[in-house]
């Protein structure tokens, strides 16, 4: 019987001059060719591809393997993601309306001061008209704000008259007499959780004005519903107008 001796394998030498170890799997490399071993300290380690040839994975921390040049570099970090760069002048403030939601606003608020101002003028008080106009801008342009609110809006300027009536009872008509009855104003907005700035504008125009109250007292509370039936009747007109108000008390 014939036996078959397979022939021993020849030496290799890679390209780069390493000597293939025995008994090691074969290493990749990608400056030697496939199936050369690179790099002392081979012996035992599995077979190893480097990132370079297209296939396997690199060496890692505790593989026993040496990397020689030609290994894969690490990880490259990860890029920061920013987002779109601002202008410095922009600031923070919100930005622009669209056209259509801007005319319907404005229109809007024109359309209430000119129906405020014959009312004043068939009574004879057109002084409503400085503290109900901030209060028409405040209504139609930023109506989700509790400034804007039916609550704030009448309560606050019948809060504001009072005071401003108050003040002027106890000093004279003067600046300092209309800058008192503004902060006071401000206190009680604040106490009764109904904020509204031209509050305060409606008692400086009470010290300094002195209308007679029962006169000017009911038409106030009657603008300030007027200003407030407008709006809701308003936010509804355009379908993607923000609906006013947010509440009612």
């Amino acid at each position: 019987m014939s036996t078959d001796t397979a022939p021993a394998a020849p030496d290799t030498t890679s390209a780069s001059g390493a000597a293939s170890v025995s008994g090691t799997a074969p290493v990749l490399d990608a400056a030697s060719g496939p199936g050369t071993a690179s790099g002392p300290g081979a012996a035992g380690t599995a077979p190893v591809l480097d990132a370079a040839s297209g296939s396997g994975t690199a060496p890692g921390p505790g593989s026993g393997i040496v990397s020689g040049p030609g290994t894969a570099p690490g990880p490259a970090p990860a890029p920061t993601s920013q987002g779109p760069r601002r202008p410095r002048m922009a600031g923070r403030a919100p930005a622009r309306p669209a056209p259509g939601a801007a005319v319907h606003s404005v229109s809007a608020a024109t359309a209430a001061l000119l129906g405020l101002v014959g009312l004043g003028a068939l009574l004879h008080e057109p002084v409503l008209i400085p503290p109900l106009a901030a209060s028409a801008a405040l209504v139609h342009c930023a109506p989700a704000l509790p400034l804007a609110q039916p609550r704030s809006v009448v309560v606050g300027h019948l809060l504001g008259a009072g005071a401003g009536y108050a003040v002027a009872a106890a000093a004279s008509g003067s600046a300092w007499a209309a800058a008192l009855a503004a902060g006071v104003t401000l206190a009680l907005t604040t106490l009764a959780r109904t904020p509204h700035s031209p509050a305060c504008a409606t008692a400086v125009v009470v010290v300094l004005q002195a209308p007679a109250a029962g006169r000017f007292v009911p038409l106030l509370l009657g603008s300030t519903v007027l200003l407030v039936l407008t709006a809701c009747a308003a936010s509804r007109v355009r379908r993607a107008a923000p609906k006013y108000p947010a509440y009612w008390w």
